[in-house]
C-alpha cells in the first residue's frame, strides 16, 4: 500500500510537469503547484528525489529526453509500472525546475508568498523552485516570495539553513526582523529570536545591512565562510566573530550550540525543541551568559546541571518548567 501511494505521489509530480509546460499555464497554476508541494512532507520529498534524477540526467541530450518522454507518454503496463514513472520523475526533474523557474520569473509579481513553517522539535528539509535547498528548524515559519527582481525570503521565527542557487539577474535576499541578508553566492545560517538575529556563512560571502530607520549606509557589512554576524536590537552596531561551518548547523544534528549568549536567548531556542515550555521567572535570570551544547534529546539532562551552573532552581510545575532565582526561591 505504502509503496503505491509512493508512486502515485510521483506520477502527480510527473503531471505537474506536464501541466506547468503548456503554453496557457497561468498564476493560479503555479499557485496551486505550490500548494502541492507544501501540503503534505511526502510531497517535498517526492520533489528533491525528482531533483536528484535531474542531476544523474543533466548531460543527456535533448534528442534523450525527447525519448524519454515518448516512453512515459505511452500507457504503462502493470507488470512495468515502475518504468514509466521512474520516466516521469527523471522527465519532471530535467524540466521542471526549468519550467517552473521561468514560471515564477515571469508571473510572481500577482503570486502570493508561500509560507513554509515546521513543527516543535522537527527540523523540515525542502527545495525551492529555482533549486535553493533550504532546512527549517523546529518550530520556525519562512516566507517566500519571487519576483522578476528579486528573490525576496522572510525568516518570521526560528531558524534556517540556505544553500543558494545564485543568480545575479534576481538577488536572493533573506529579510529578519531589522536585517537583511543578501547572498553572494553561498550557504548560510539564519537565526532569530526575538528581535535579535545570528547570521553564520558556511560558504562564500553574504552582505548584511542593519535596516533601522536610525541605521547609517555604513551599516552593511560582507560577511565570509567561517563567520558569524550578531545583531542586537539594543547595540549600536552588529558584532562579527568566528565559527565553524559544523557549529553553526549543528542544530541539524540535533546539538544546540551556543558560544557568549544570553540565557534568555538560550530558553527561547530550547523551547523550539520541547513539549514542556521553559519559562523564566525572573528577568536578571536573562541575562547570564551561557557557553555550551544542549543535545536536544536530553534538555532534562541540562537543566538539572544548569542549576549546579548558575544561581538558579528548576522547578516543574503546572505543564512547564520554571526557572528561579535561587536566592528569590530560599525566601
Amino acid at each position: 500500500m505504502a509503496s503505491k501511494q509512493q508512486d502515485q505521489t510521483m506520477q502527480v509530480a510527473a503531471e505537474w510537469w506536464t501541466r506547468l509546460r503548456e503554453p496557457n499555464a497561468g498564476d493560479d497554476l503555479v499557485e496551486q503547484w505550490l500548494a502541492w508541494t507544501n501540503e503534505d512532507e511526502r510531497h517535498l520529498q517526492a520533489f528533491e528525489q525528482v531533483s536528484a534524477l535531474a542531476e544523474q540526467l543533466g548531460s543527456l541530450d535533448q534528442v534523450l529526453r525527447h525519448r524519454l518522454a515518448e516512453v512515459f507518454a505511452r500507457p504503462a503496463r502493470p507488470q512495468r509500472r515502475w518504468l514509466p514513472l521512474a520516466a516521469a520523475a527523471s522527465i519532471a526533474a530535467v524540466m521542471l525546475g526549468a519550467a517552473c523557474y521561468i514560471g515564477w520569473t515571469q508571473r510572481a509579481p500577482q503570486a502570493t508568498a508561500q509560507v513554509y513553517q515546521s513543527g516543535i522539535a522537527q527540523n523540515r528539509n525542502f527545495s525551492l523552485p529555482d533549486g535553493t535547498k533550504v532546512a527549517l528548524g523546529a518550530d520556525s515559519t519562512l516566507s517566500v516570495k519571487y519576483g522578476s527582481q528579486e528573490r525576496a525570503i522572510e525568516v518570521r521565527s526560528g531558524e534556517a539553513y540556505f544553500e543558494v542557487v545564485h543568480d545575479s539577474r534576481r538577488p536572493f535576499v533573506v529579510t529578519v526582523g531589522n536585517v537583511t541578508v543578501r547572498d553572494i553566492g553561498t550557504a548560510f545560517d539564519v537565526r532569530r529570536t526575538g528581535d535579535r538575529v545570528m547570521v553564520a556563512v558556511t560558504q562564500g560571502r553574504v552582505a548584511i545591512a542593519d535596516r533601522r530607520a536610525n541605521a547609517r549606509s555604513s551599516d552593511t557589512l560582507e560577511a565570509r565562510a567561517g563567520q558569524r554576524v550578531s545583531y542586537d536590537p539594543n547595540a549600536l552596531s552588529m558584532t562579527v566573530d568566528t565559527v565553524s561551518p559544523a557549529l553553526a548547523t549543528a542544530w541539524r544534528s540535533n546539538r544546540l550550540e551556543f558560544i557568549d549568549e544570553p540565557l534568555g536567548v538560550v530558553i527561547a531556542n530550547l523551547n523550539r525543541y520541547t513539549g514542556t515550555p521553559l519559562h523564566v521567572a525572573d528577568a536578571n535570570l536573562n541575562g547570564l551568559t551561557y557557553t555550551g551544547t544542549i543535545h536536544t534529546d536530553a534538555i532534562d539532562s541540562w537543566l538539572d546541571a544548569l542549576q549546579e551552573v548558575f544561581p538558579l532552581q528548576v522547578n516543574k510545575q503546572a505543564g512547564q518548567v520554571v526557572l528561579s532565582d535561587a536566592k528569590h526561591a530560599a525566601r
